[in-house]
């Protein structure tokens, strides 16, 4: 997954728009904010660097200098040269938890989730790919154009599944559930990067775009509330029979799922009960 932290949906300081309850971000010491601030200008300097000359060209001892600190100070912030680079994704670690968590009272997780993506594609969120903005294409191009930051990466994208899980509940059945719908995200964001990295605009695209996400989540609807003897089958908490009939109506539009007179939704090759005498089951921490 990509992120551009100045324009997405973070704020500049590297809180969230709202805490976990939705409520606003509590407040930050002065302390915390020059903190951040140097975190900032540091990683600012950093890829200025790595967009004029390559990031294996430029070393941290040069990158220390265009931010006028020393060395170790540089180290004490960043572990590690990639994370210098990888900065812009500190925002987004946490992102699908916290829409997890934020969400209204009736909606489930992955309905949440849906939503919060299909809003970054109109919004033309660099986290969903769907972004062609010169400054993000450049940074896109830095990032998948160098082997070590796509190996570190990874390590993002276990922490983003960690939290996600998390916020499902924590189970292994959670954790299955978070891993299939922050591969879902990344593989949606790495798709429209491709297609806009070749040339195409974020205009032309976004139609396909939310296409291609509508099915994506159907998919993931379908795959984890397979149907079962008795009816519909609630795993992880990730949404409702009353959802999954919501989601076949987005998924029609698209031409990737239809509801049957018998109340049975077909999406993507699967069938998923859409009997609404189990709605809103299993959503975690929401009574």
């Amino acid at each position: 997954m990509s992120a551009e932290k100045a324009r997405s949906g973070g704020s500049a300081d590297g809180s969230a728009d709202g805490d976990a309850a939705g409520g606003p971000p509590a407040p930050m010491s002065l302390r915390e904010r020059k903190k951040q601030l140097t975190y900032q200008a540091v990683s600012d300097a950093a890829i200025t660097l790595f967009l004029e000359r390559g990031f294996d060209k430029v070393s941290v001892a040069e990158v220390a200098a265009a931010a006028d600190i020393s060395k170790p100070t540089l180290f004490r912030y960043f572990p590690a040269k990639e994370d210098l680079a990888l900065h812009r994704f500190a925002d987004h670690e946490d992102e699908a938890a916290r829409v997890v968590a934020a969400r209204a009272d009736g909606e489930s997780p992955l309905d949440a989730l849906r939503r919060h993506f299909l809003d970054g594609l109109g919004r033309r969120d660099p986290v969903t790919g769907l972004c062609d903005a010169p400054e993000v294409l450049a940074y896109h191009a830095l990032l998948y154009g160098t082997p070590a930051l796509v190996a570190r990466l990874h390590g993002y994208l276990s922490r983003s599944e960690d939290a996600l899980a998390h916020a499902l509940g924590g189970r292994t059945p959670d954790r299955l559930a978070a891993g299939q719908i922050i591969a879902v995200q990344r593989i949606l964001a790495s798709e429209n990067w491709r297609r806009i990295s070749e040339g195409a605009g974020a205009g032309e695209l976004y139609a396909e775009a939310v296409e291609a996400a509508e099915r994506g989540f159907a998919q993931l609807r379908a795959g984890l509330e397979g149907p079962e003897a008795a009816g519909v089958v609630h795993v992880a908490g990730v949404a409702g029979a009353a959802d999954v009939s919501g989601v076949a109506g987005a998924a029609g539009s698209t031409g990737a799922g239809a509801a049957d007179a018998a109340g049975v939704v077909r999406v993507a090759g699967s069938t998923v009960s859409a009997d609404s005498t189990d709605a809103g089951r299993g959503a975690p921490g929401k009574g």
